[in-house]
C-alpha cells in the first residue's frame, strides 16, 4: 500500500463527449441526449466505478464555436438540459457518488439556486454540489435581458478590459455564494418540531432572515426550503487565472484548475492557497482538481488514432482549455500521480467520447489507481462531503 493520500476523481458530462465529433462515433447515442435514460446509464457507470463526482454542464447559450455569440454549425451538438433538473432526476436511482450540476450564477437569483440545491441534497440523501460558472459574453446576457455587459472579445487575463470584467463578475459570484450559503442556514437543523399534540410544525425562530444587500441583488429570507442534509452542499468553480483562484480561495468547497505541467500545478494551488489564508480559511479543506481532456484506449497507438480520426471528422484538430491526453490507463497513472505530488488532491476527467472514454476511466484507469494502492475499493461515505473529507459545517445562525 502506497503511503500517498488516495486521489479523488470526477468526471465532467457534456453532451456525446468533450470532442464536437464524438456524436457521430459508432456506440454514441445521439438521439438519447435529451432524455433521462441516457444520463442514468452515464452517472451509473461512473458510480460503477466509484467516482467521488460527476459534474454535467450548462449555459444560457447554445454551445459555439465562437465564445461571443452563436455559431451557424449544423454537424455539432446543440442543445442541452438543464443541469439542476438532470441531477435531480438522475438522484433517486443513483447512490454513493456525488452529484454536481453547473449555473449560470451571473444572470440567476441566488434564492432560486439555493432552494434547488437544497432540493437536491435531499433528493439524494446527501450527495449535492453545485458548479458555479459566470458568463461574460453579451450573447449570454441578451437572452435574460436582466443586464448588459460589455462587447470585451478578448481572454487575455492581462487584457484591462478581461481583468475589470472579470472582477465585476467574481465579485458578483462571491456574493451570490455568500447568498446561498446564508439560505442554507436560515433553517436550523432543530428547526421543524413536527409535534401533532401542540399543532406546532416548526419553531420560528429557529428561523433566520438573511438581510443581504449587495449591488445586483438584495435577498430577505428565510429559504422556504430546510437546511440541506449536507448543511453545506460542495461549492465549485472552474478557475483559469488570479482573479477566479482567489474566488475559489476565499468561497469554495472545491476548485478544478488547468495545468498544464507539474510545475505548473503545484504554482496554482500555491496561489490559490494564499488566497484561502488570506480569507481567513487556512484550517479548512479547499480541495483542487487537475482538469484533463481524455482519450483512452488499452494502447497508446490505438488512443492517438482515434484521436485522429474524429479530427479527420471535425475537419480541425481538438484543443481545449485543459491539457489533452492521449495514450494508455497506466500512462494517465503516472501522470496523475506526478502531478498529485505536486500538490492536487484530485483529478476531474473529461472523456472526449461517451460512453467510450467513461467506461476507460471506470473499467481501465480505476483498476490499475486501485492495484497502486491510490484510490479506494468502496464507498466509504454517504454524502459527498463525506467522501471528500469534509466535516458537516456548524449553522451560523444556531445560538447553541
Amino acid at each position: 500500500m502506497s503511503d500517498t493520500p488516495l486521489l479523488h476523481l470526477a468526471v465532467a458530462l457534456d453532451g456525446a463527449g468533450w470532442h464536437p465529433a464524438a456524436w457521430r462515433e459508432p456506440d454514441a447515442r445521439p438521439a438519447d441526449l435529451l432524455t433521462a435514460g441516457y444520463w442514468v446509464d452515464l452517472v451509473t457507470e461512473a458510480q460503477r466505478g466509484l467516482l467521488d463526482l460527476v459534474t454535467i454542464e450548462d449555459a444560457l447559450a447554445l454551445q459555439s464555436t465562437d465564445r461571443w455569440g452563436p455559431d451557424d454549425r449544423t454537424d455539432q451538438v446543440r442543445g442541452r438540459l438543464d443541469a439542476v433538473q438532470v441531477a435531480a432526476r438522475v438522484a433517486p436511482v443513483t447512490a454513493g457518488i456525488g452529484l454536481v450540476p453547473t449555473a449560470v450564477v451571473t444572470h440567476t437569483e441566488p434564492f432560486h439556486l439555493s432552494k434547488a440545491i437544497a432540493t437536491l441534497d435531499y433528493v439524494s440523501t446527501g450527495r449535492a454540489g453545485l458548479r458555479v460558472r459566470v458568463a461574460g459574453s453579451r450573447a449570454e446576457a441578451a437572452h435574460v435581458g436582466r443586464r448588459d455587459l460589455p462587447d470585451v472579445r478578448s481572454v487575455d487575463p492581462r487584457d484591462p478590459a478581461v481583468a475589470a470584467l472579470s472582477r465585476e463578475l467574481f465579485d458578483e459570484a462571491t456574493d451570490w455564494v455568500e447568498v446561498l450559503r446564508r439560505l442554507w442556514d436560515s433553517w436550523e437543523d432543530d428547526a421543524e418540531i413536527r409535534d401533532v399534540a401542540t399543532g406546532r410544525f416548526v419553531d420560528r425562530h429557529k428561523l433566520h432572515r438573511v438581510d443581504f444587500t449587495g449591488r445586483h441583488f438584495s435577498v430577505a429570507g428565510p429559504s422556504i426550503t430546510p437546511r440541506p442534509p449536507q448543511g453545506q452542499p460542495i461549492v465549485a468553480a472552474l478557475a483559469h487565472h488570479a482573479v477566479p483562484y482567489e474566488f475559489v480561495g476565499r468561497n469554495a468547497d472545491l476548485g478544478f484548475v488547468t495545468p498544464r505541467d507539474a510545475e505548473h500545478a503545484a504554482a496554482v494551488v500555491t496561489e490559490i492557497r494564499a488566497a484561502q489564508a488570506a480569507a481567513g480559511r487556512q484550517d479548512e479543506t479547499v480541495h483542487v482538481f487537475g482538469d484533463l481532456v481524455v482519450f483512452l484506449d488499452d494502447d497508446a497507438a490505438t488512443a492517438r488514432a482515434r484521436r485522429d480520426r474524429l479530427d479527420d471528422t471535425a475537419g480541425a484538430e481538438y484543443t481545449s482549455d485543459a491539457r489533452v491526453f492521449t495514450g494508455t490507463h497506466v500512462q494517465l497513472a503516472d501522470l496523475l500521480t506526478e502531478w498529485a505530488a505536486a500538490g492536487l488532491t484530485g483529478f476531474r476527467l473529461r472523456p472526449a467520447t461517451l460512453p467510450h472514454d467513461l467506461r476507460q476511466v471506470t473499467g481501465g484507469l480505476v483498476p490499475e489507481l486501485q492495484r497502486r494502492g491510490l484510490f479506494r475499493r468502496a464507498y466509504e461515505a454517504s454524502t459527498l462531503r463525506g467522501l471528500l473529507g469534509l466535516p458537516r459545517p456548524a449553522n451560523r445562525y444556531a445560538t447553541v
